[in-house]
């Protein structure tokens, strides 16, 4: 009856495996990475907010690695082999106030996703942005109006959040917006083809995987817990996700 000791240390093991990624193996080192984070506030971490010296010291890990950082549109642009992309969405004042002067002393690129009339959030404001634009090392991409999942609105709601995010953050930042992010990542074919037609040149999801880049429009991200320790840090840089 010995064996009946062992049904629980099986069960823990395919609970194990059927939850976590660590026996799956890593993605090459040579596939683009993107990494998605939004706030960035001293404070408990979460989905939706990460410490800003915790990121810092996953970059730190990730420059020891080898990995070259670059903006999502400079992955289109140039051999993208070991790069990685640090993506910020919704545009949170926090990501000037406490993460920029960190990626400045570093040199570390970035891009942010603005939503101009997301509501709920302390927003970048105008001055914010111009300056952070200004620097070079960050690019400014849209992420609709008011942060709206496209698949509830019509068609026409749809075009006119996408289109007027286009042209609202090129007038915040003083440059060319080119690149998209879906709010909540819910899009559907024709909203790729309304970013399109906008004239974006790229658009990140929210899809946890590391792939070659073959459609610029459904860019997947690896989506970064504030609270992920080291290991599920680095499992998820290297498979995609920490977790099933």
């Amino acid at each position: 009856m010995q064996w009946l000791l062992l049904i629980p240390l099986l069960l823990a093991l395919l609970w194990l495996l059927g939850n976590y990624t660590f026996w799956m193996a890593p993605r090459p080192r040579r596939l683009p990475r993107l990494l998605m984070y939004h706030d960035t506030s001293d404070g408990p971490g979460s989905g939706m907010n990460i410490a800003p010296d915790r990121l810092m010291t996953q970059i730190q890990w990730m420059k020891n690695k080898g990995h070259r950082f670059v903006k999502v549109s400079e992955l289109l642009d140039r051999e993208s082999e070991n790069c990685v992309a640090i993506t910020l969405d919704d545009g949170f004042a926090s990501n000037y106030r406490e993460l920029f002067p960190r990626l400045r002393k570093e040199n570390i690129p970035c891009t942010i996703y603005l939503a101009p009339h997301i509501e709920g959030i302390d927003r970048l404001t105008p001055e914010q942005i111009s300056e952070m634009q200004a620097s070079g090392l960050v690019e400014f991409g849209a992420h609709t109006l008011h942060h709206i999942n496209l698949k509830n609105c019509s068609d026409e709601q749809a075009r006119q959040e996408i289109n007027d995010s286009k042209q609202a953050v090129a007038a915040l930042s003083g440059a060319p917006c080119n690149s998209f992010s879906y709010p909540f990542g819910r899009f559907e074919e024709r909203h790729a083809e309304m970013v399109r037609a906008a004239g974006f040149t790229s658009a990140v999801t929210v899809k946890k995987a590391i792939l070659p880049i073959t459609d610029p429009f459904r860019l997947p991200r690896i989506g970064i817990n504030g609270a992920a320790n080291r290991l599920q840090f680095h499992l998820a840089f290297t498979r995609g996700r920490y977790k099933l």
